[in-house]
């Protein structure tokens, strides 16, 4: 039996190199891509008229807008109305008991496309180069901003992902704080870079481009792959094969790779899953003011194939019930790679 392949009918626990945090492969639950069937996303369709964001570019002042040849617009980004952070000149921090509070300031955006009904996996490449633009483009303007220490960038789609609005979207955070999960990747990065002078998702790359089979799609520029230690069935992350820190400084070919990229791993979850719910995000180096060379940004996309139950909940431990070789496999079969 090869390395890293699941022995039959026994679960395997993995550990993350890099949050150090174990998940467990439990194989003999679900076998294809059918089997999720179960989880595929509500169907909840909303009128042109009757949404919210169709006329938003008229309705609102936008902080970003791209226009066509025609004078339309084609993508906007708007303040969110009902903001978990909003901006603010003081940051106020206070201890109650055992407690600590500070008020959340910050940035929260939403970045909307004109298309009320076209998704990731329907559109061009150059469709989503224009979503990349804006991600760069805003994340740029709020980075040095005060009391923004980092950006946090994602989309939900689908309802049991969190969407409240169906027309497309993302949404981005500016926020004081560093959040929980990239403080693990940090750390986990750090320590890996301090103990064999080597970036450990660079190693990670290296090891599954020469190893095949959790690749799902490559192009000159990116990888798109199914993690080793998936934290859930079809998982998928796209990363710059060379060494990067900060997503913030892709060039114009990066982000046209990048776009085709994001549009592949999408339409392959897509057809295979058969339009499920997900979330995508972007991890990369915060913008705090210090030196995170160690780190390497990249893409995560998180179909909804499961819920975590009382294992889950009580351990913070994963369940993924196929092996990410498997997923894979499925990914580049439904494109023939």
């Amino acid at each position: 039996m090869d390395k890293g392949q699941v022995e039959k009918h026994y679960s395997q626990l993995r550990l993350d190199p890099v949050s150090n945090d174990w998940v467990v492969i439990a194989v003999g639950r679900a076998m294809r891509p059918e089997d999720f069937s179960k989880n595929k996303r509500e169907k909840i369709d909303v009128s042109e008229a009757d949404c919210v964001f169709c006329n938003i570019a008229t309705q609102s002042a936008p902080v970003l807008e791209y226009k066509n040849e025609k004078d339309e617009w084609q993508l906007v980004v708007i303040p969110n109305k009902y903001p978990a952070f909003s901006v603010g000149n003081e940051l106020r921090k206070e201890q109650q008991g055992p407690y600590e509070t500070m008020n959340a300031i910050g940035h929260h955006e939403v970045i909307i496309i004109r298309d009320h009904k076209k998704t990731i996996a329907e559109m061009s490449t150059s469709e989503v180069k224009l979503i990349i633009d804006a991600y760069q483009s805003r994340y740029l303007s709020l980075k040095d901003k005060k009391f923004v220490n980092y950006i946090s960038i994602f989309n939900n789609y689908g309802k049991e992902a969190g969407a409240s609005i169906v027309h497309p979207h993302s949404q981005l955070m500016a926020i004081p704080i560093i959040d929980p999960d990239l403080n693990r990747s940090l750390e986990g990065s750090k320590k890996y870079m301090d103990k064999h002078g080597q970036c450990v998702h660079c190693a990670m790359i290296e090891w599954d481009i020469t190893d095949k089979k959790r690749i799902v799609f490559e192009n000159k520029e990116f990888v798109v792959l199914c993690p080793f230690a998936s934290r859930s069935s079809f998982e998928v992350r796209i990363y710059p094969k060379v060494h990067s820190a900060y997503f913030e400084k892709i060039d114009d070919q990066n982000k046209q790779s990048l776009a085709e990229a994001l549009r592949e791993a999408i339409q392959r979850i897509f057809e295979v899953l058969g339009d499920p719910a997900y979330n995508f995000f972007l991890h990369t180096a915060p913008c705090d003011g210090g030196v995170h060379d160690h780190y390497h940004w990249h893409l995560e996309i998180m179909p909804k194939t499961g819920t975590w139950a009382g294992f889950e909940l009580g351990t913070g431990i994963e369940i993924s019930t196929l092996e990410p070789d498997k997923a894979a496999e499925f990914l580049r079969l439904e494109k023939n790679v």
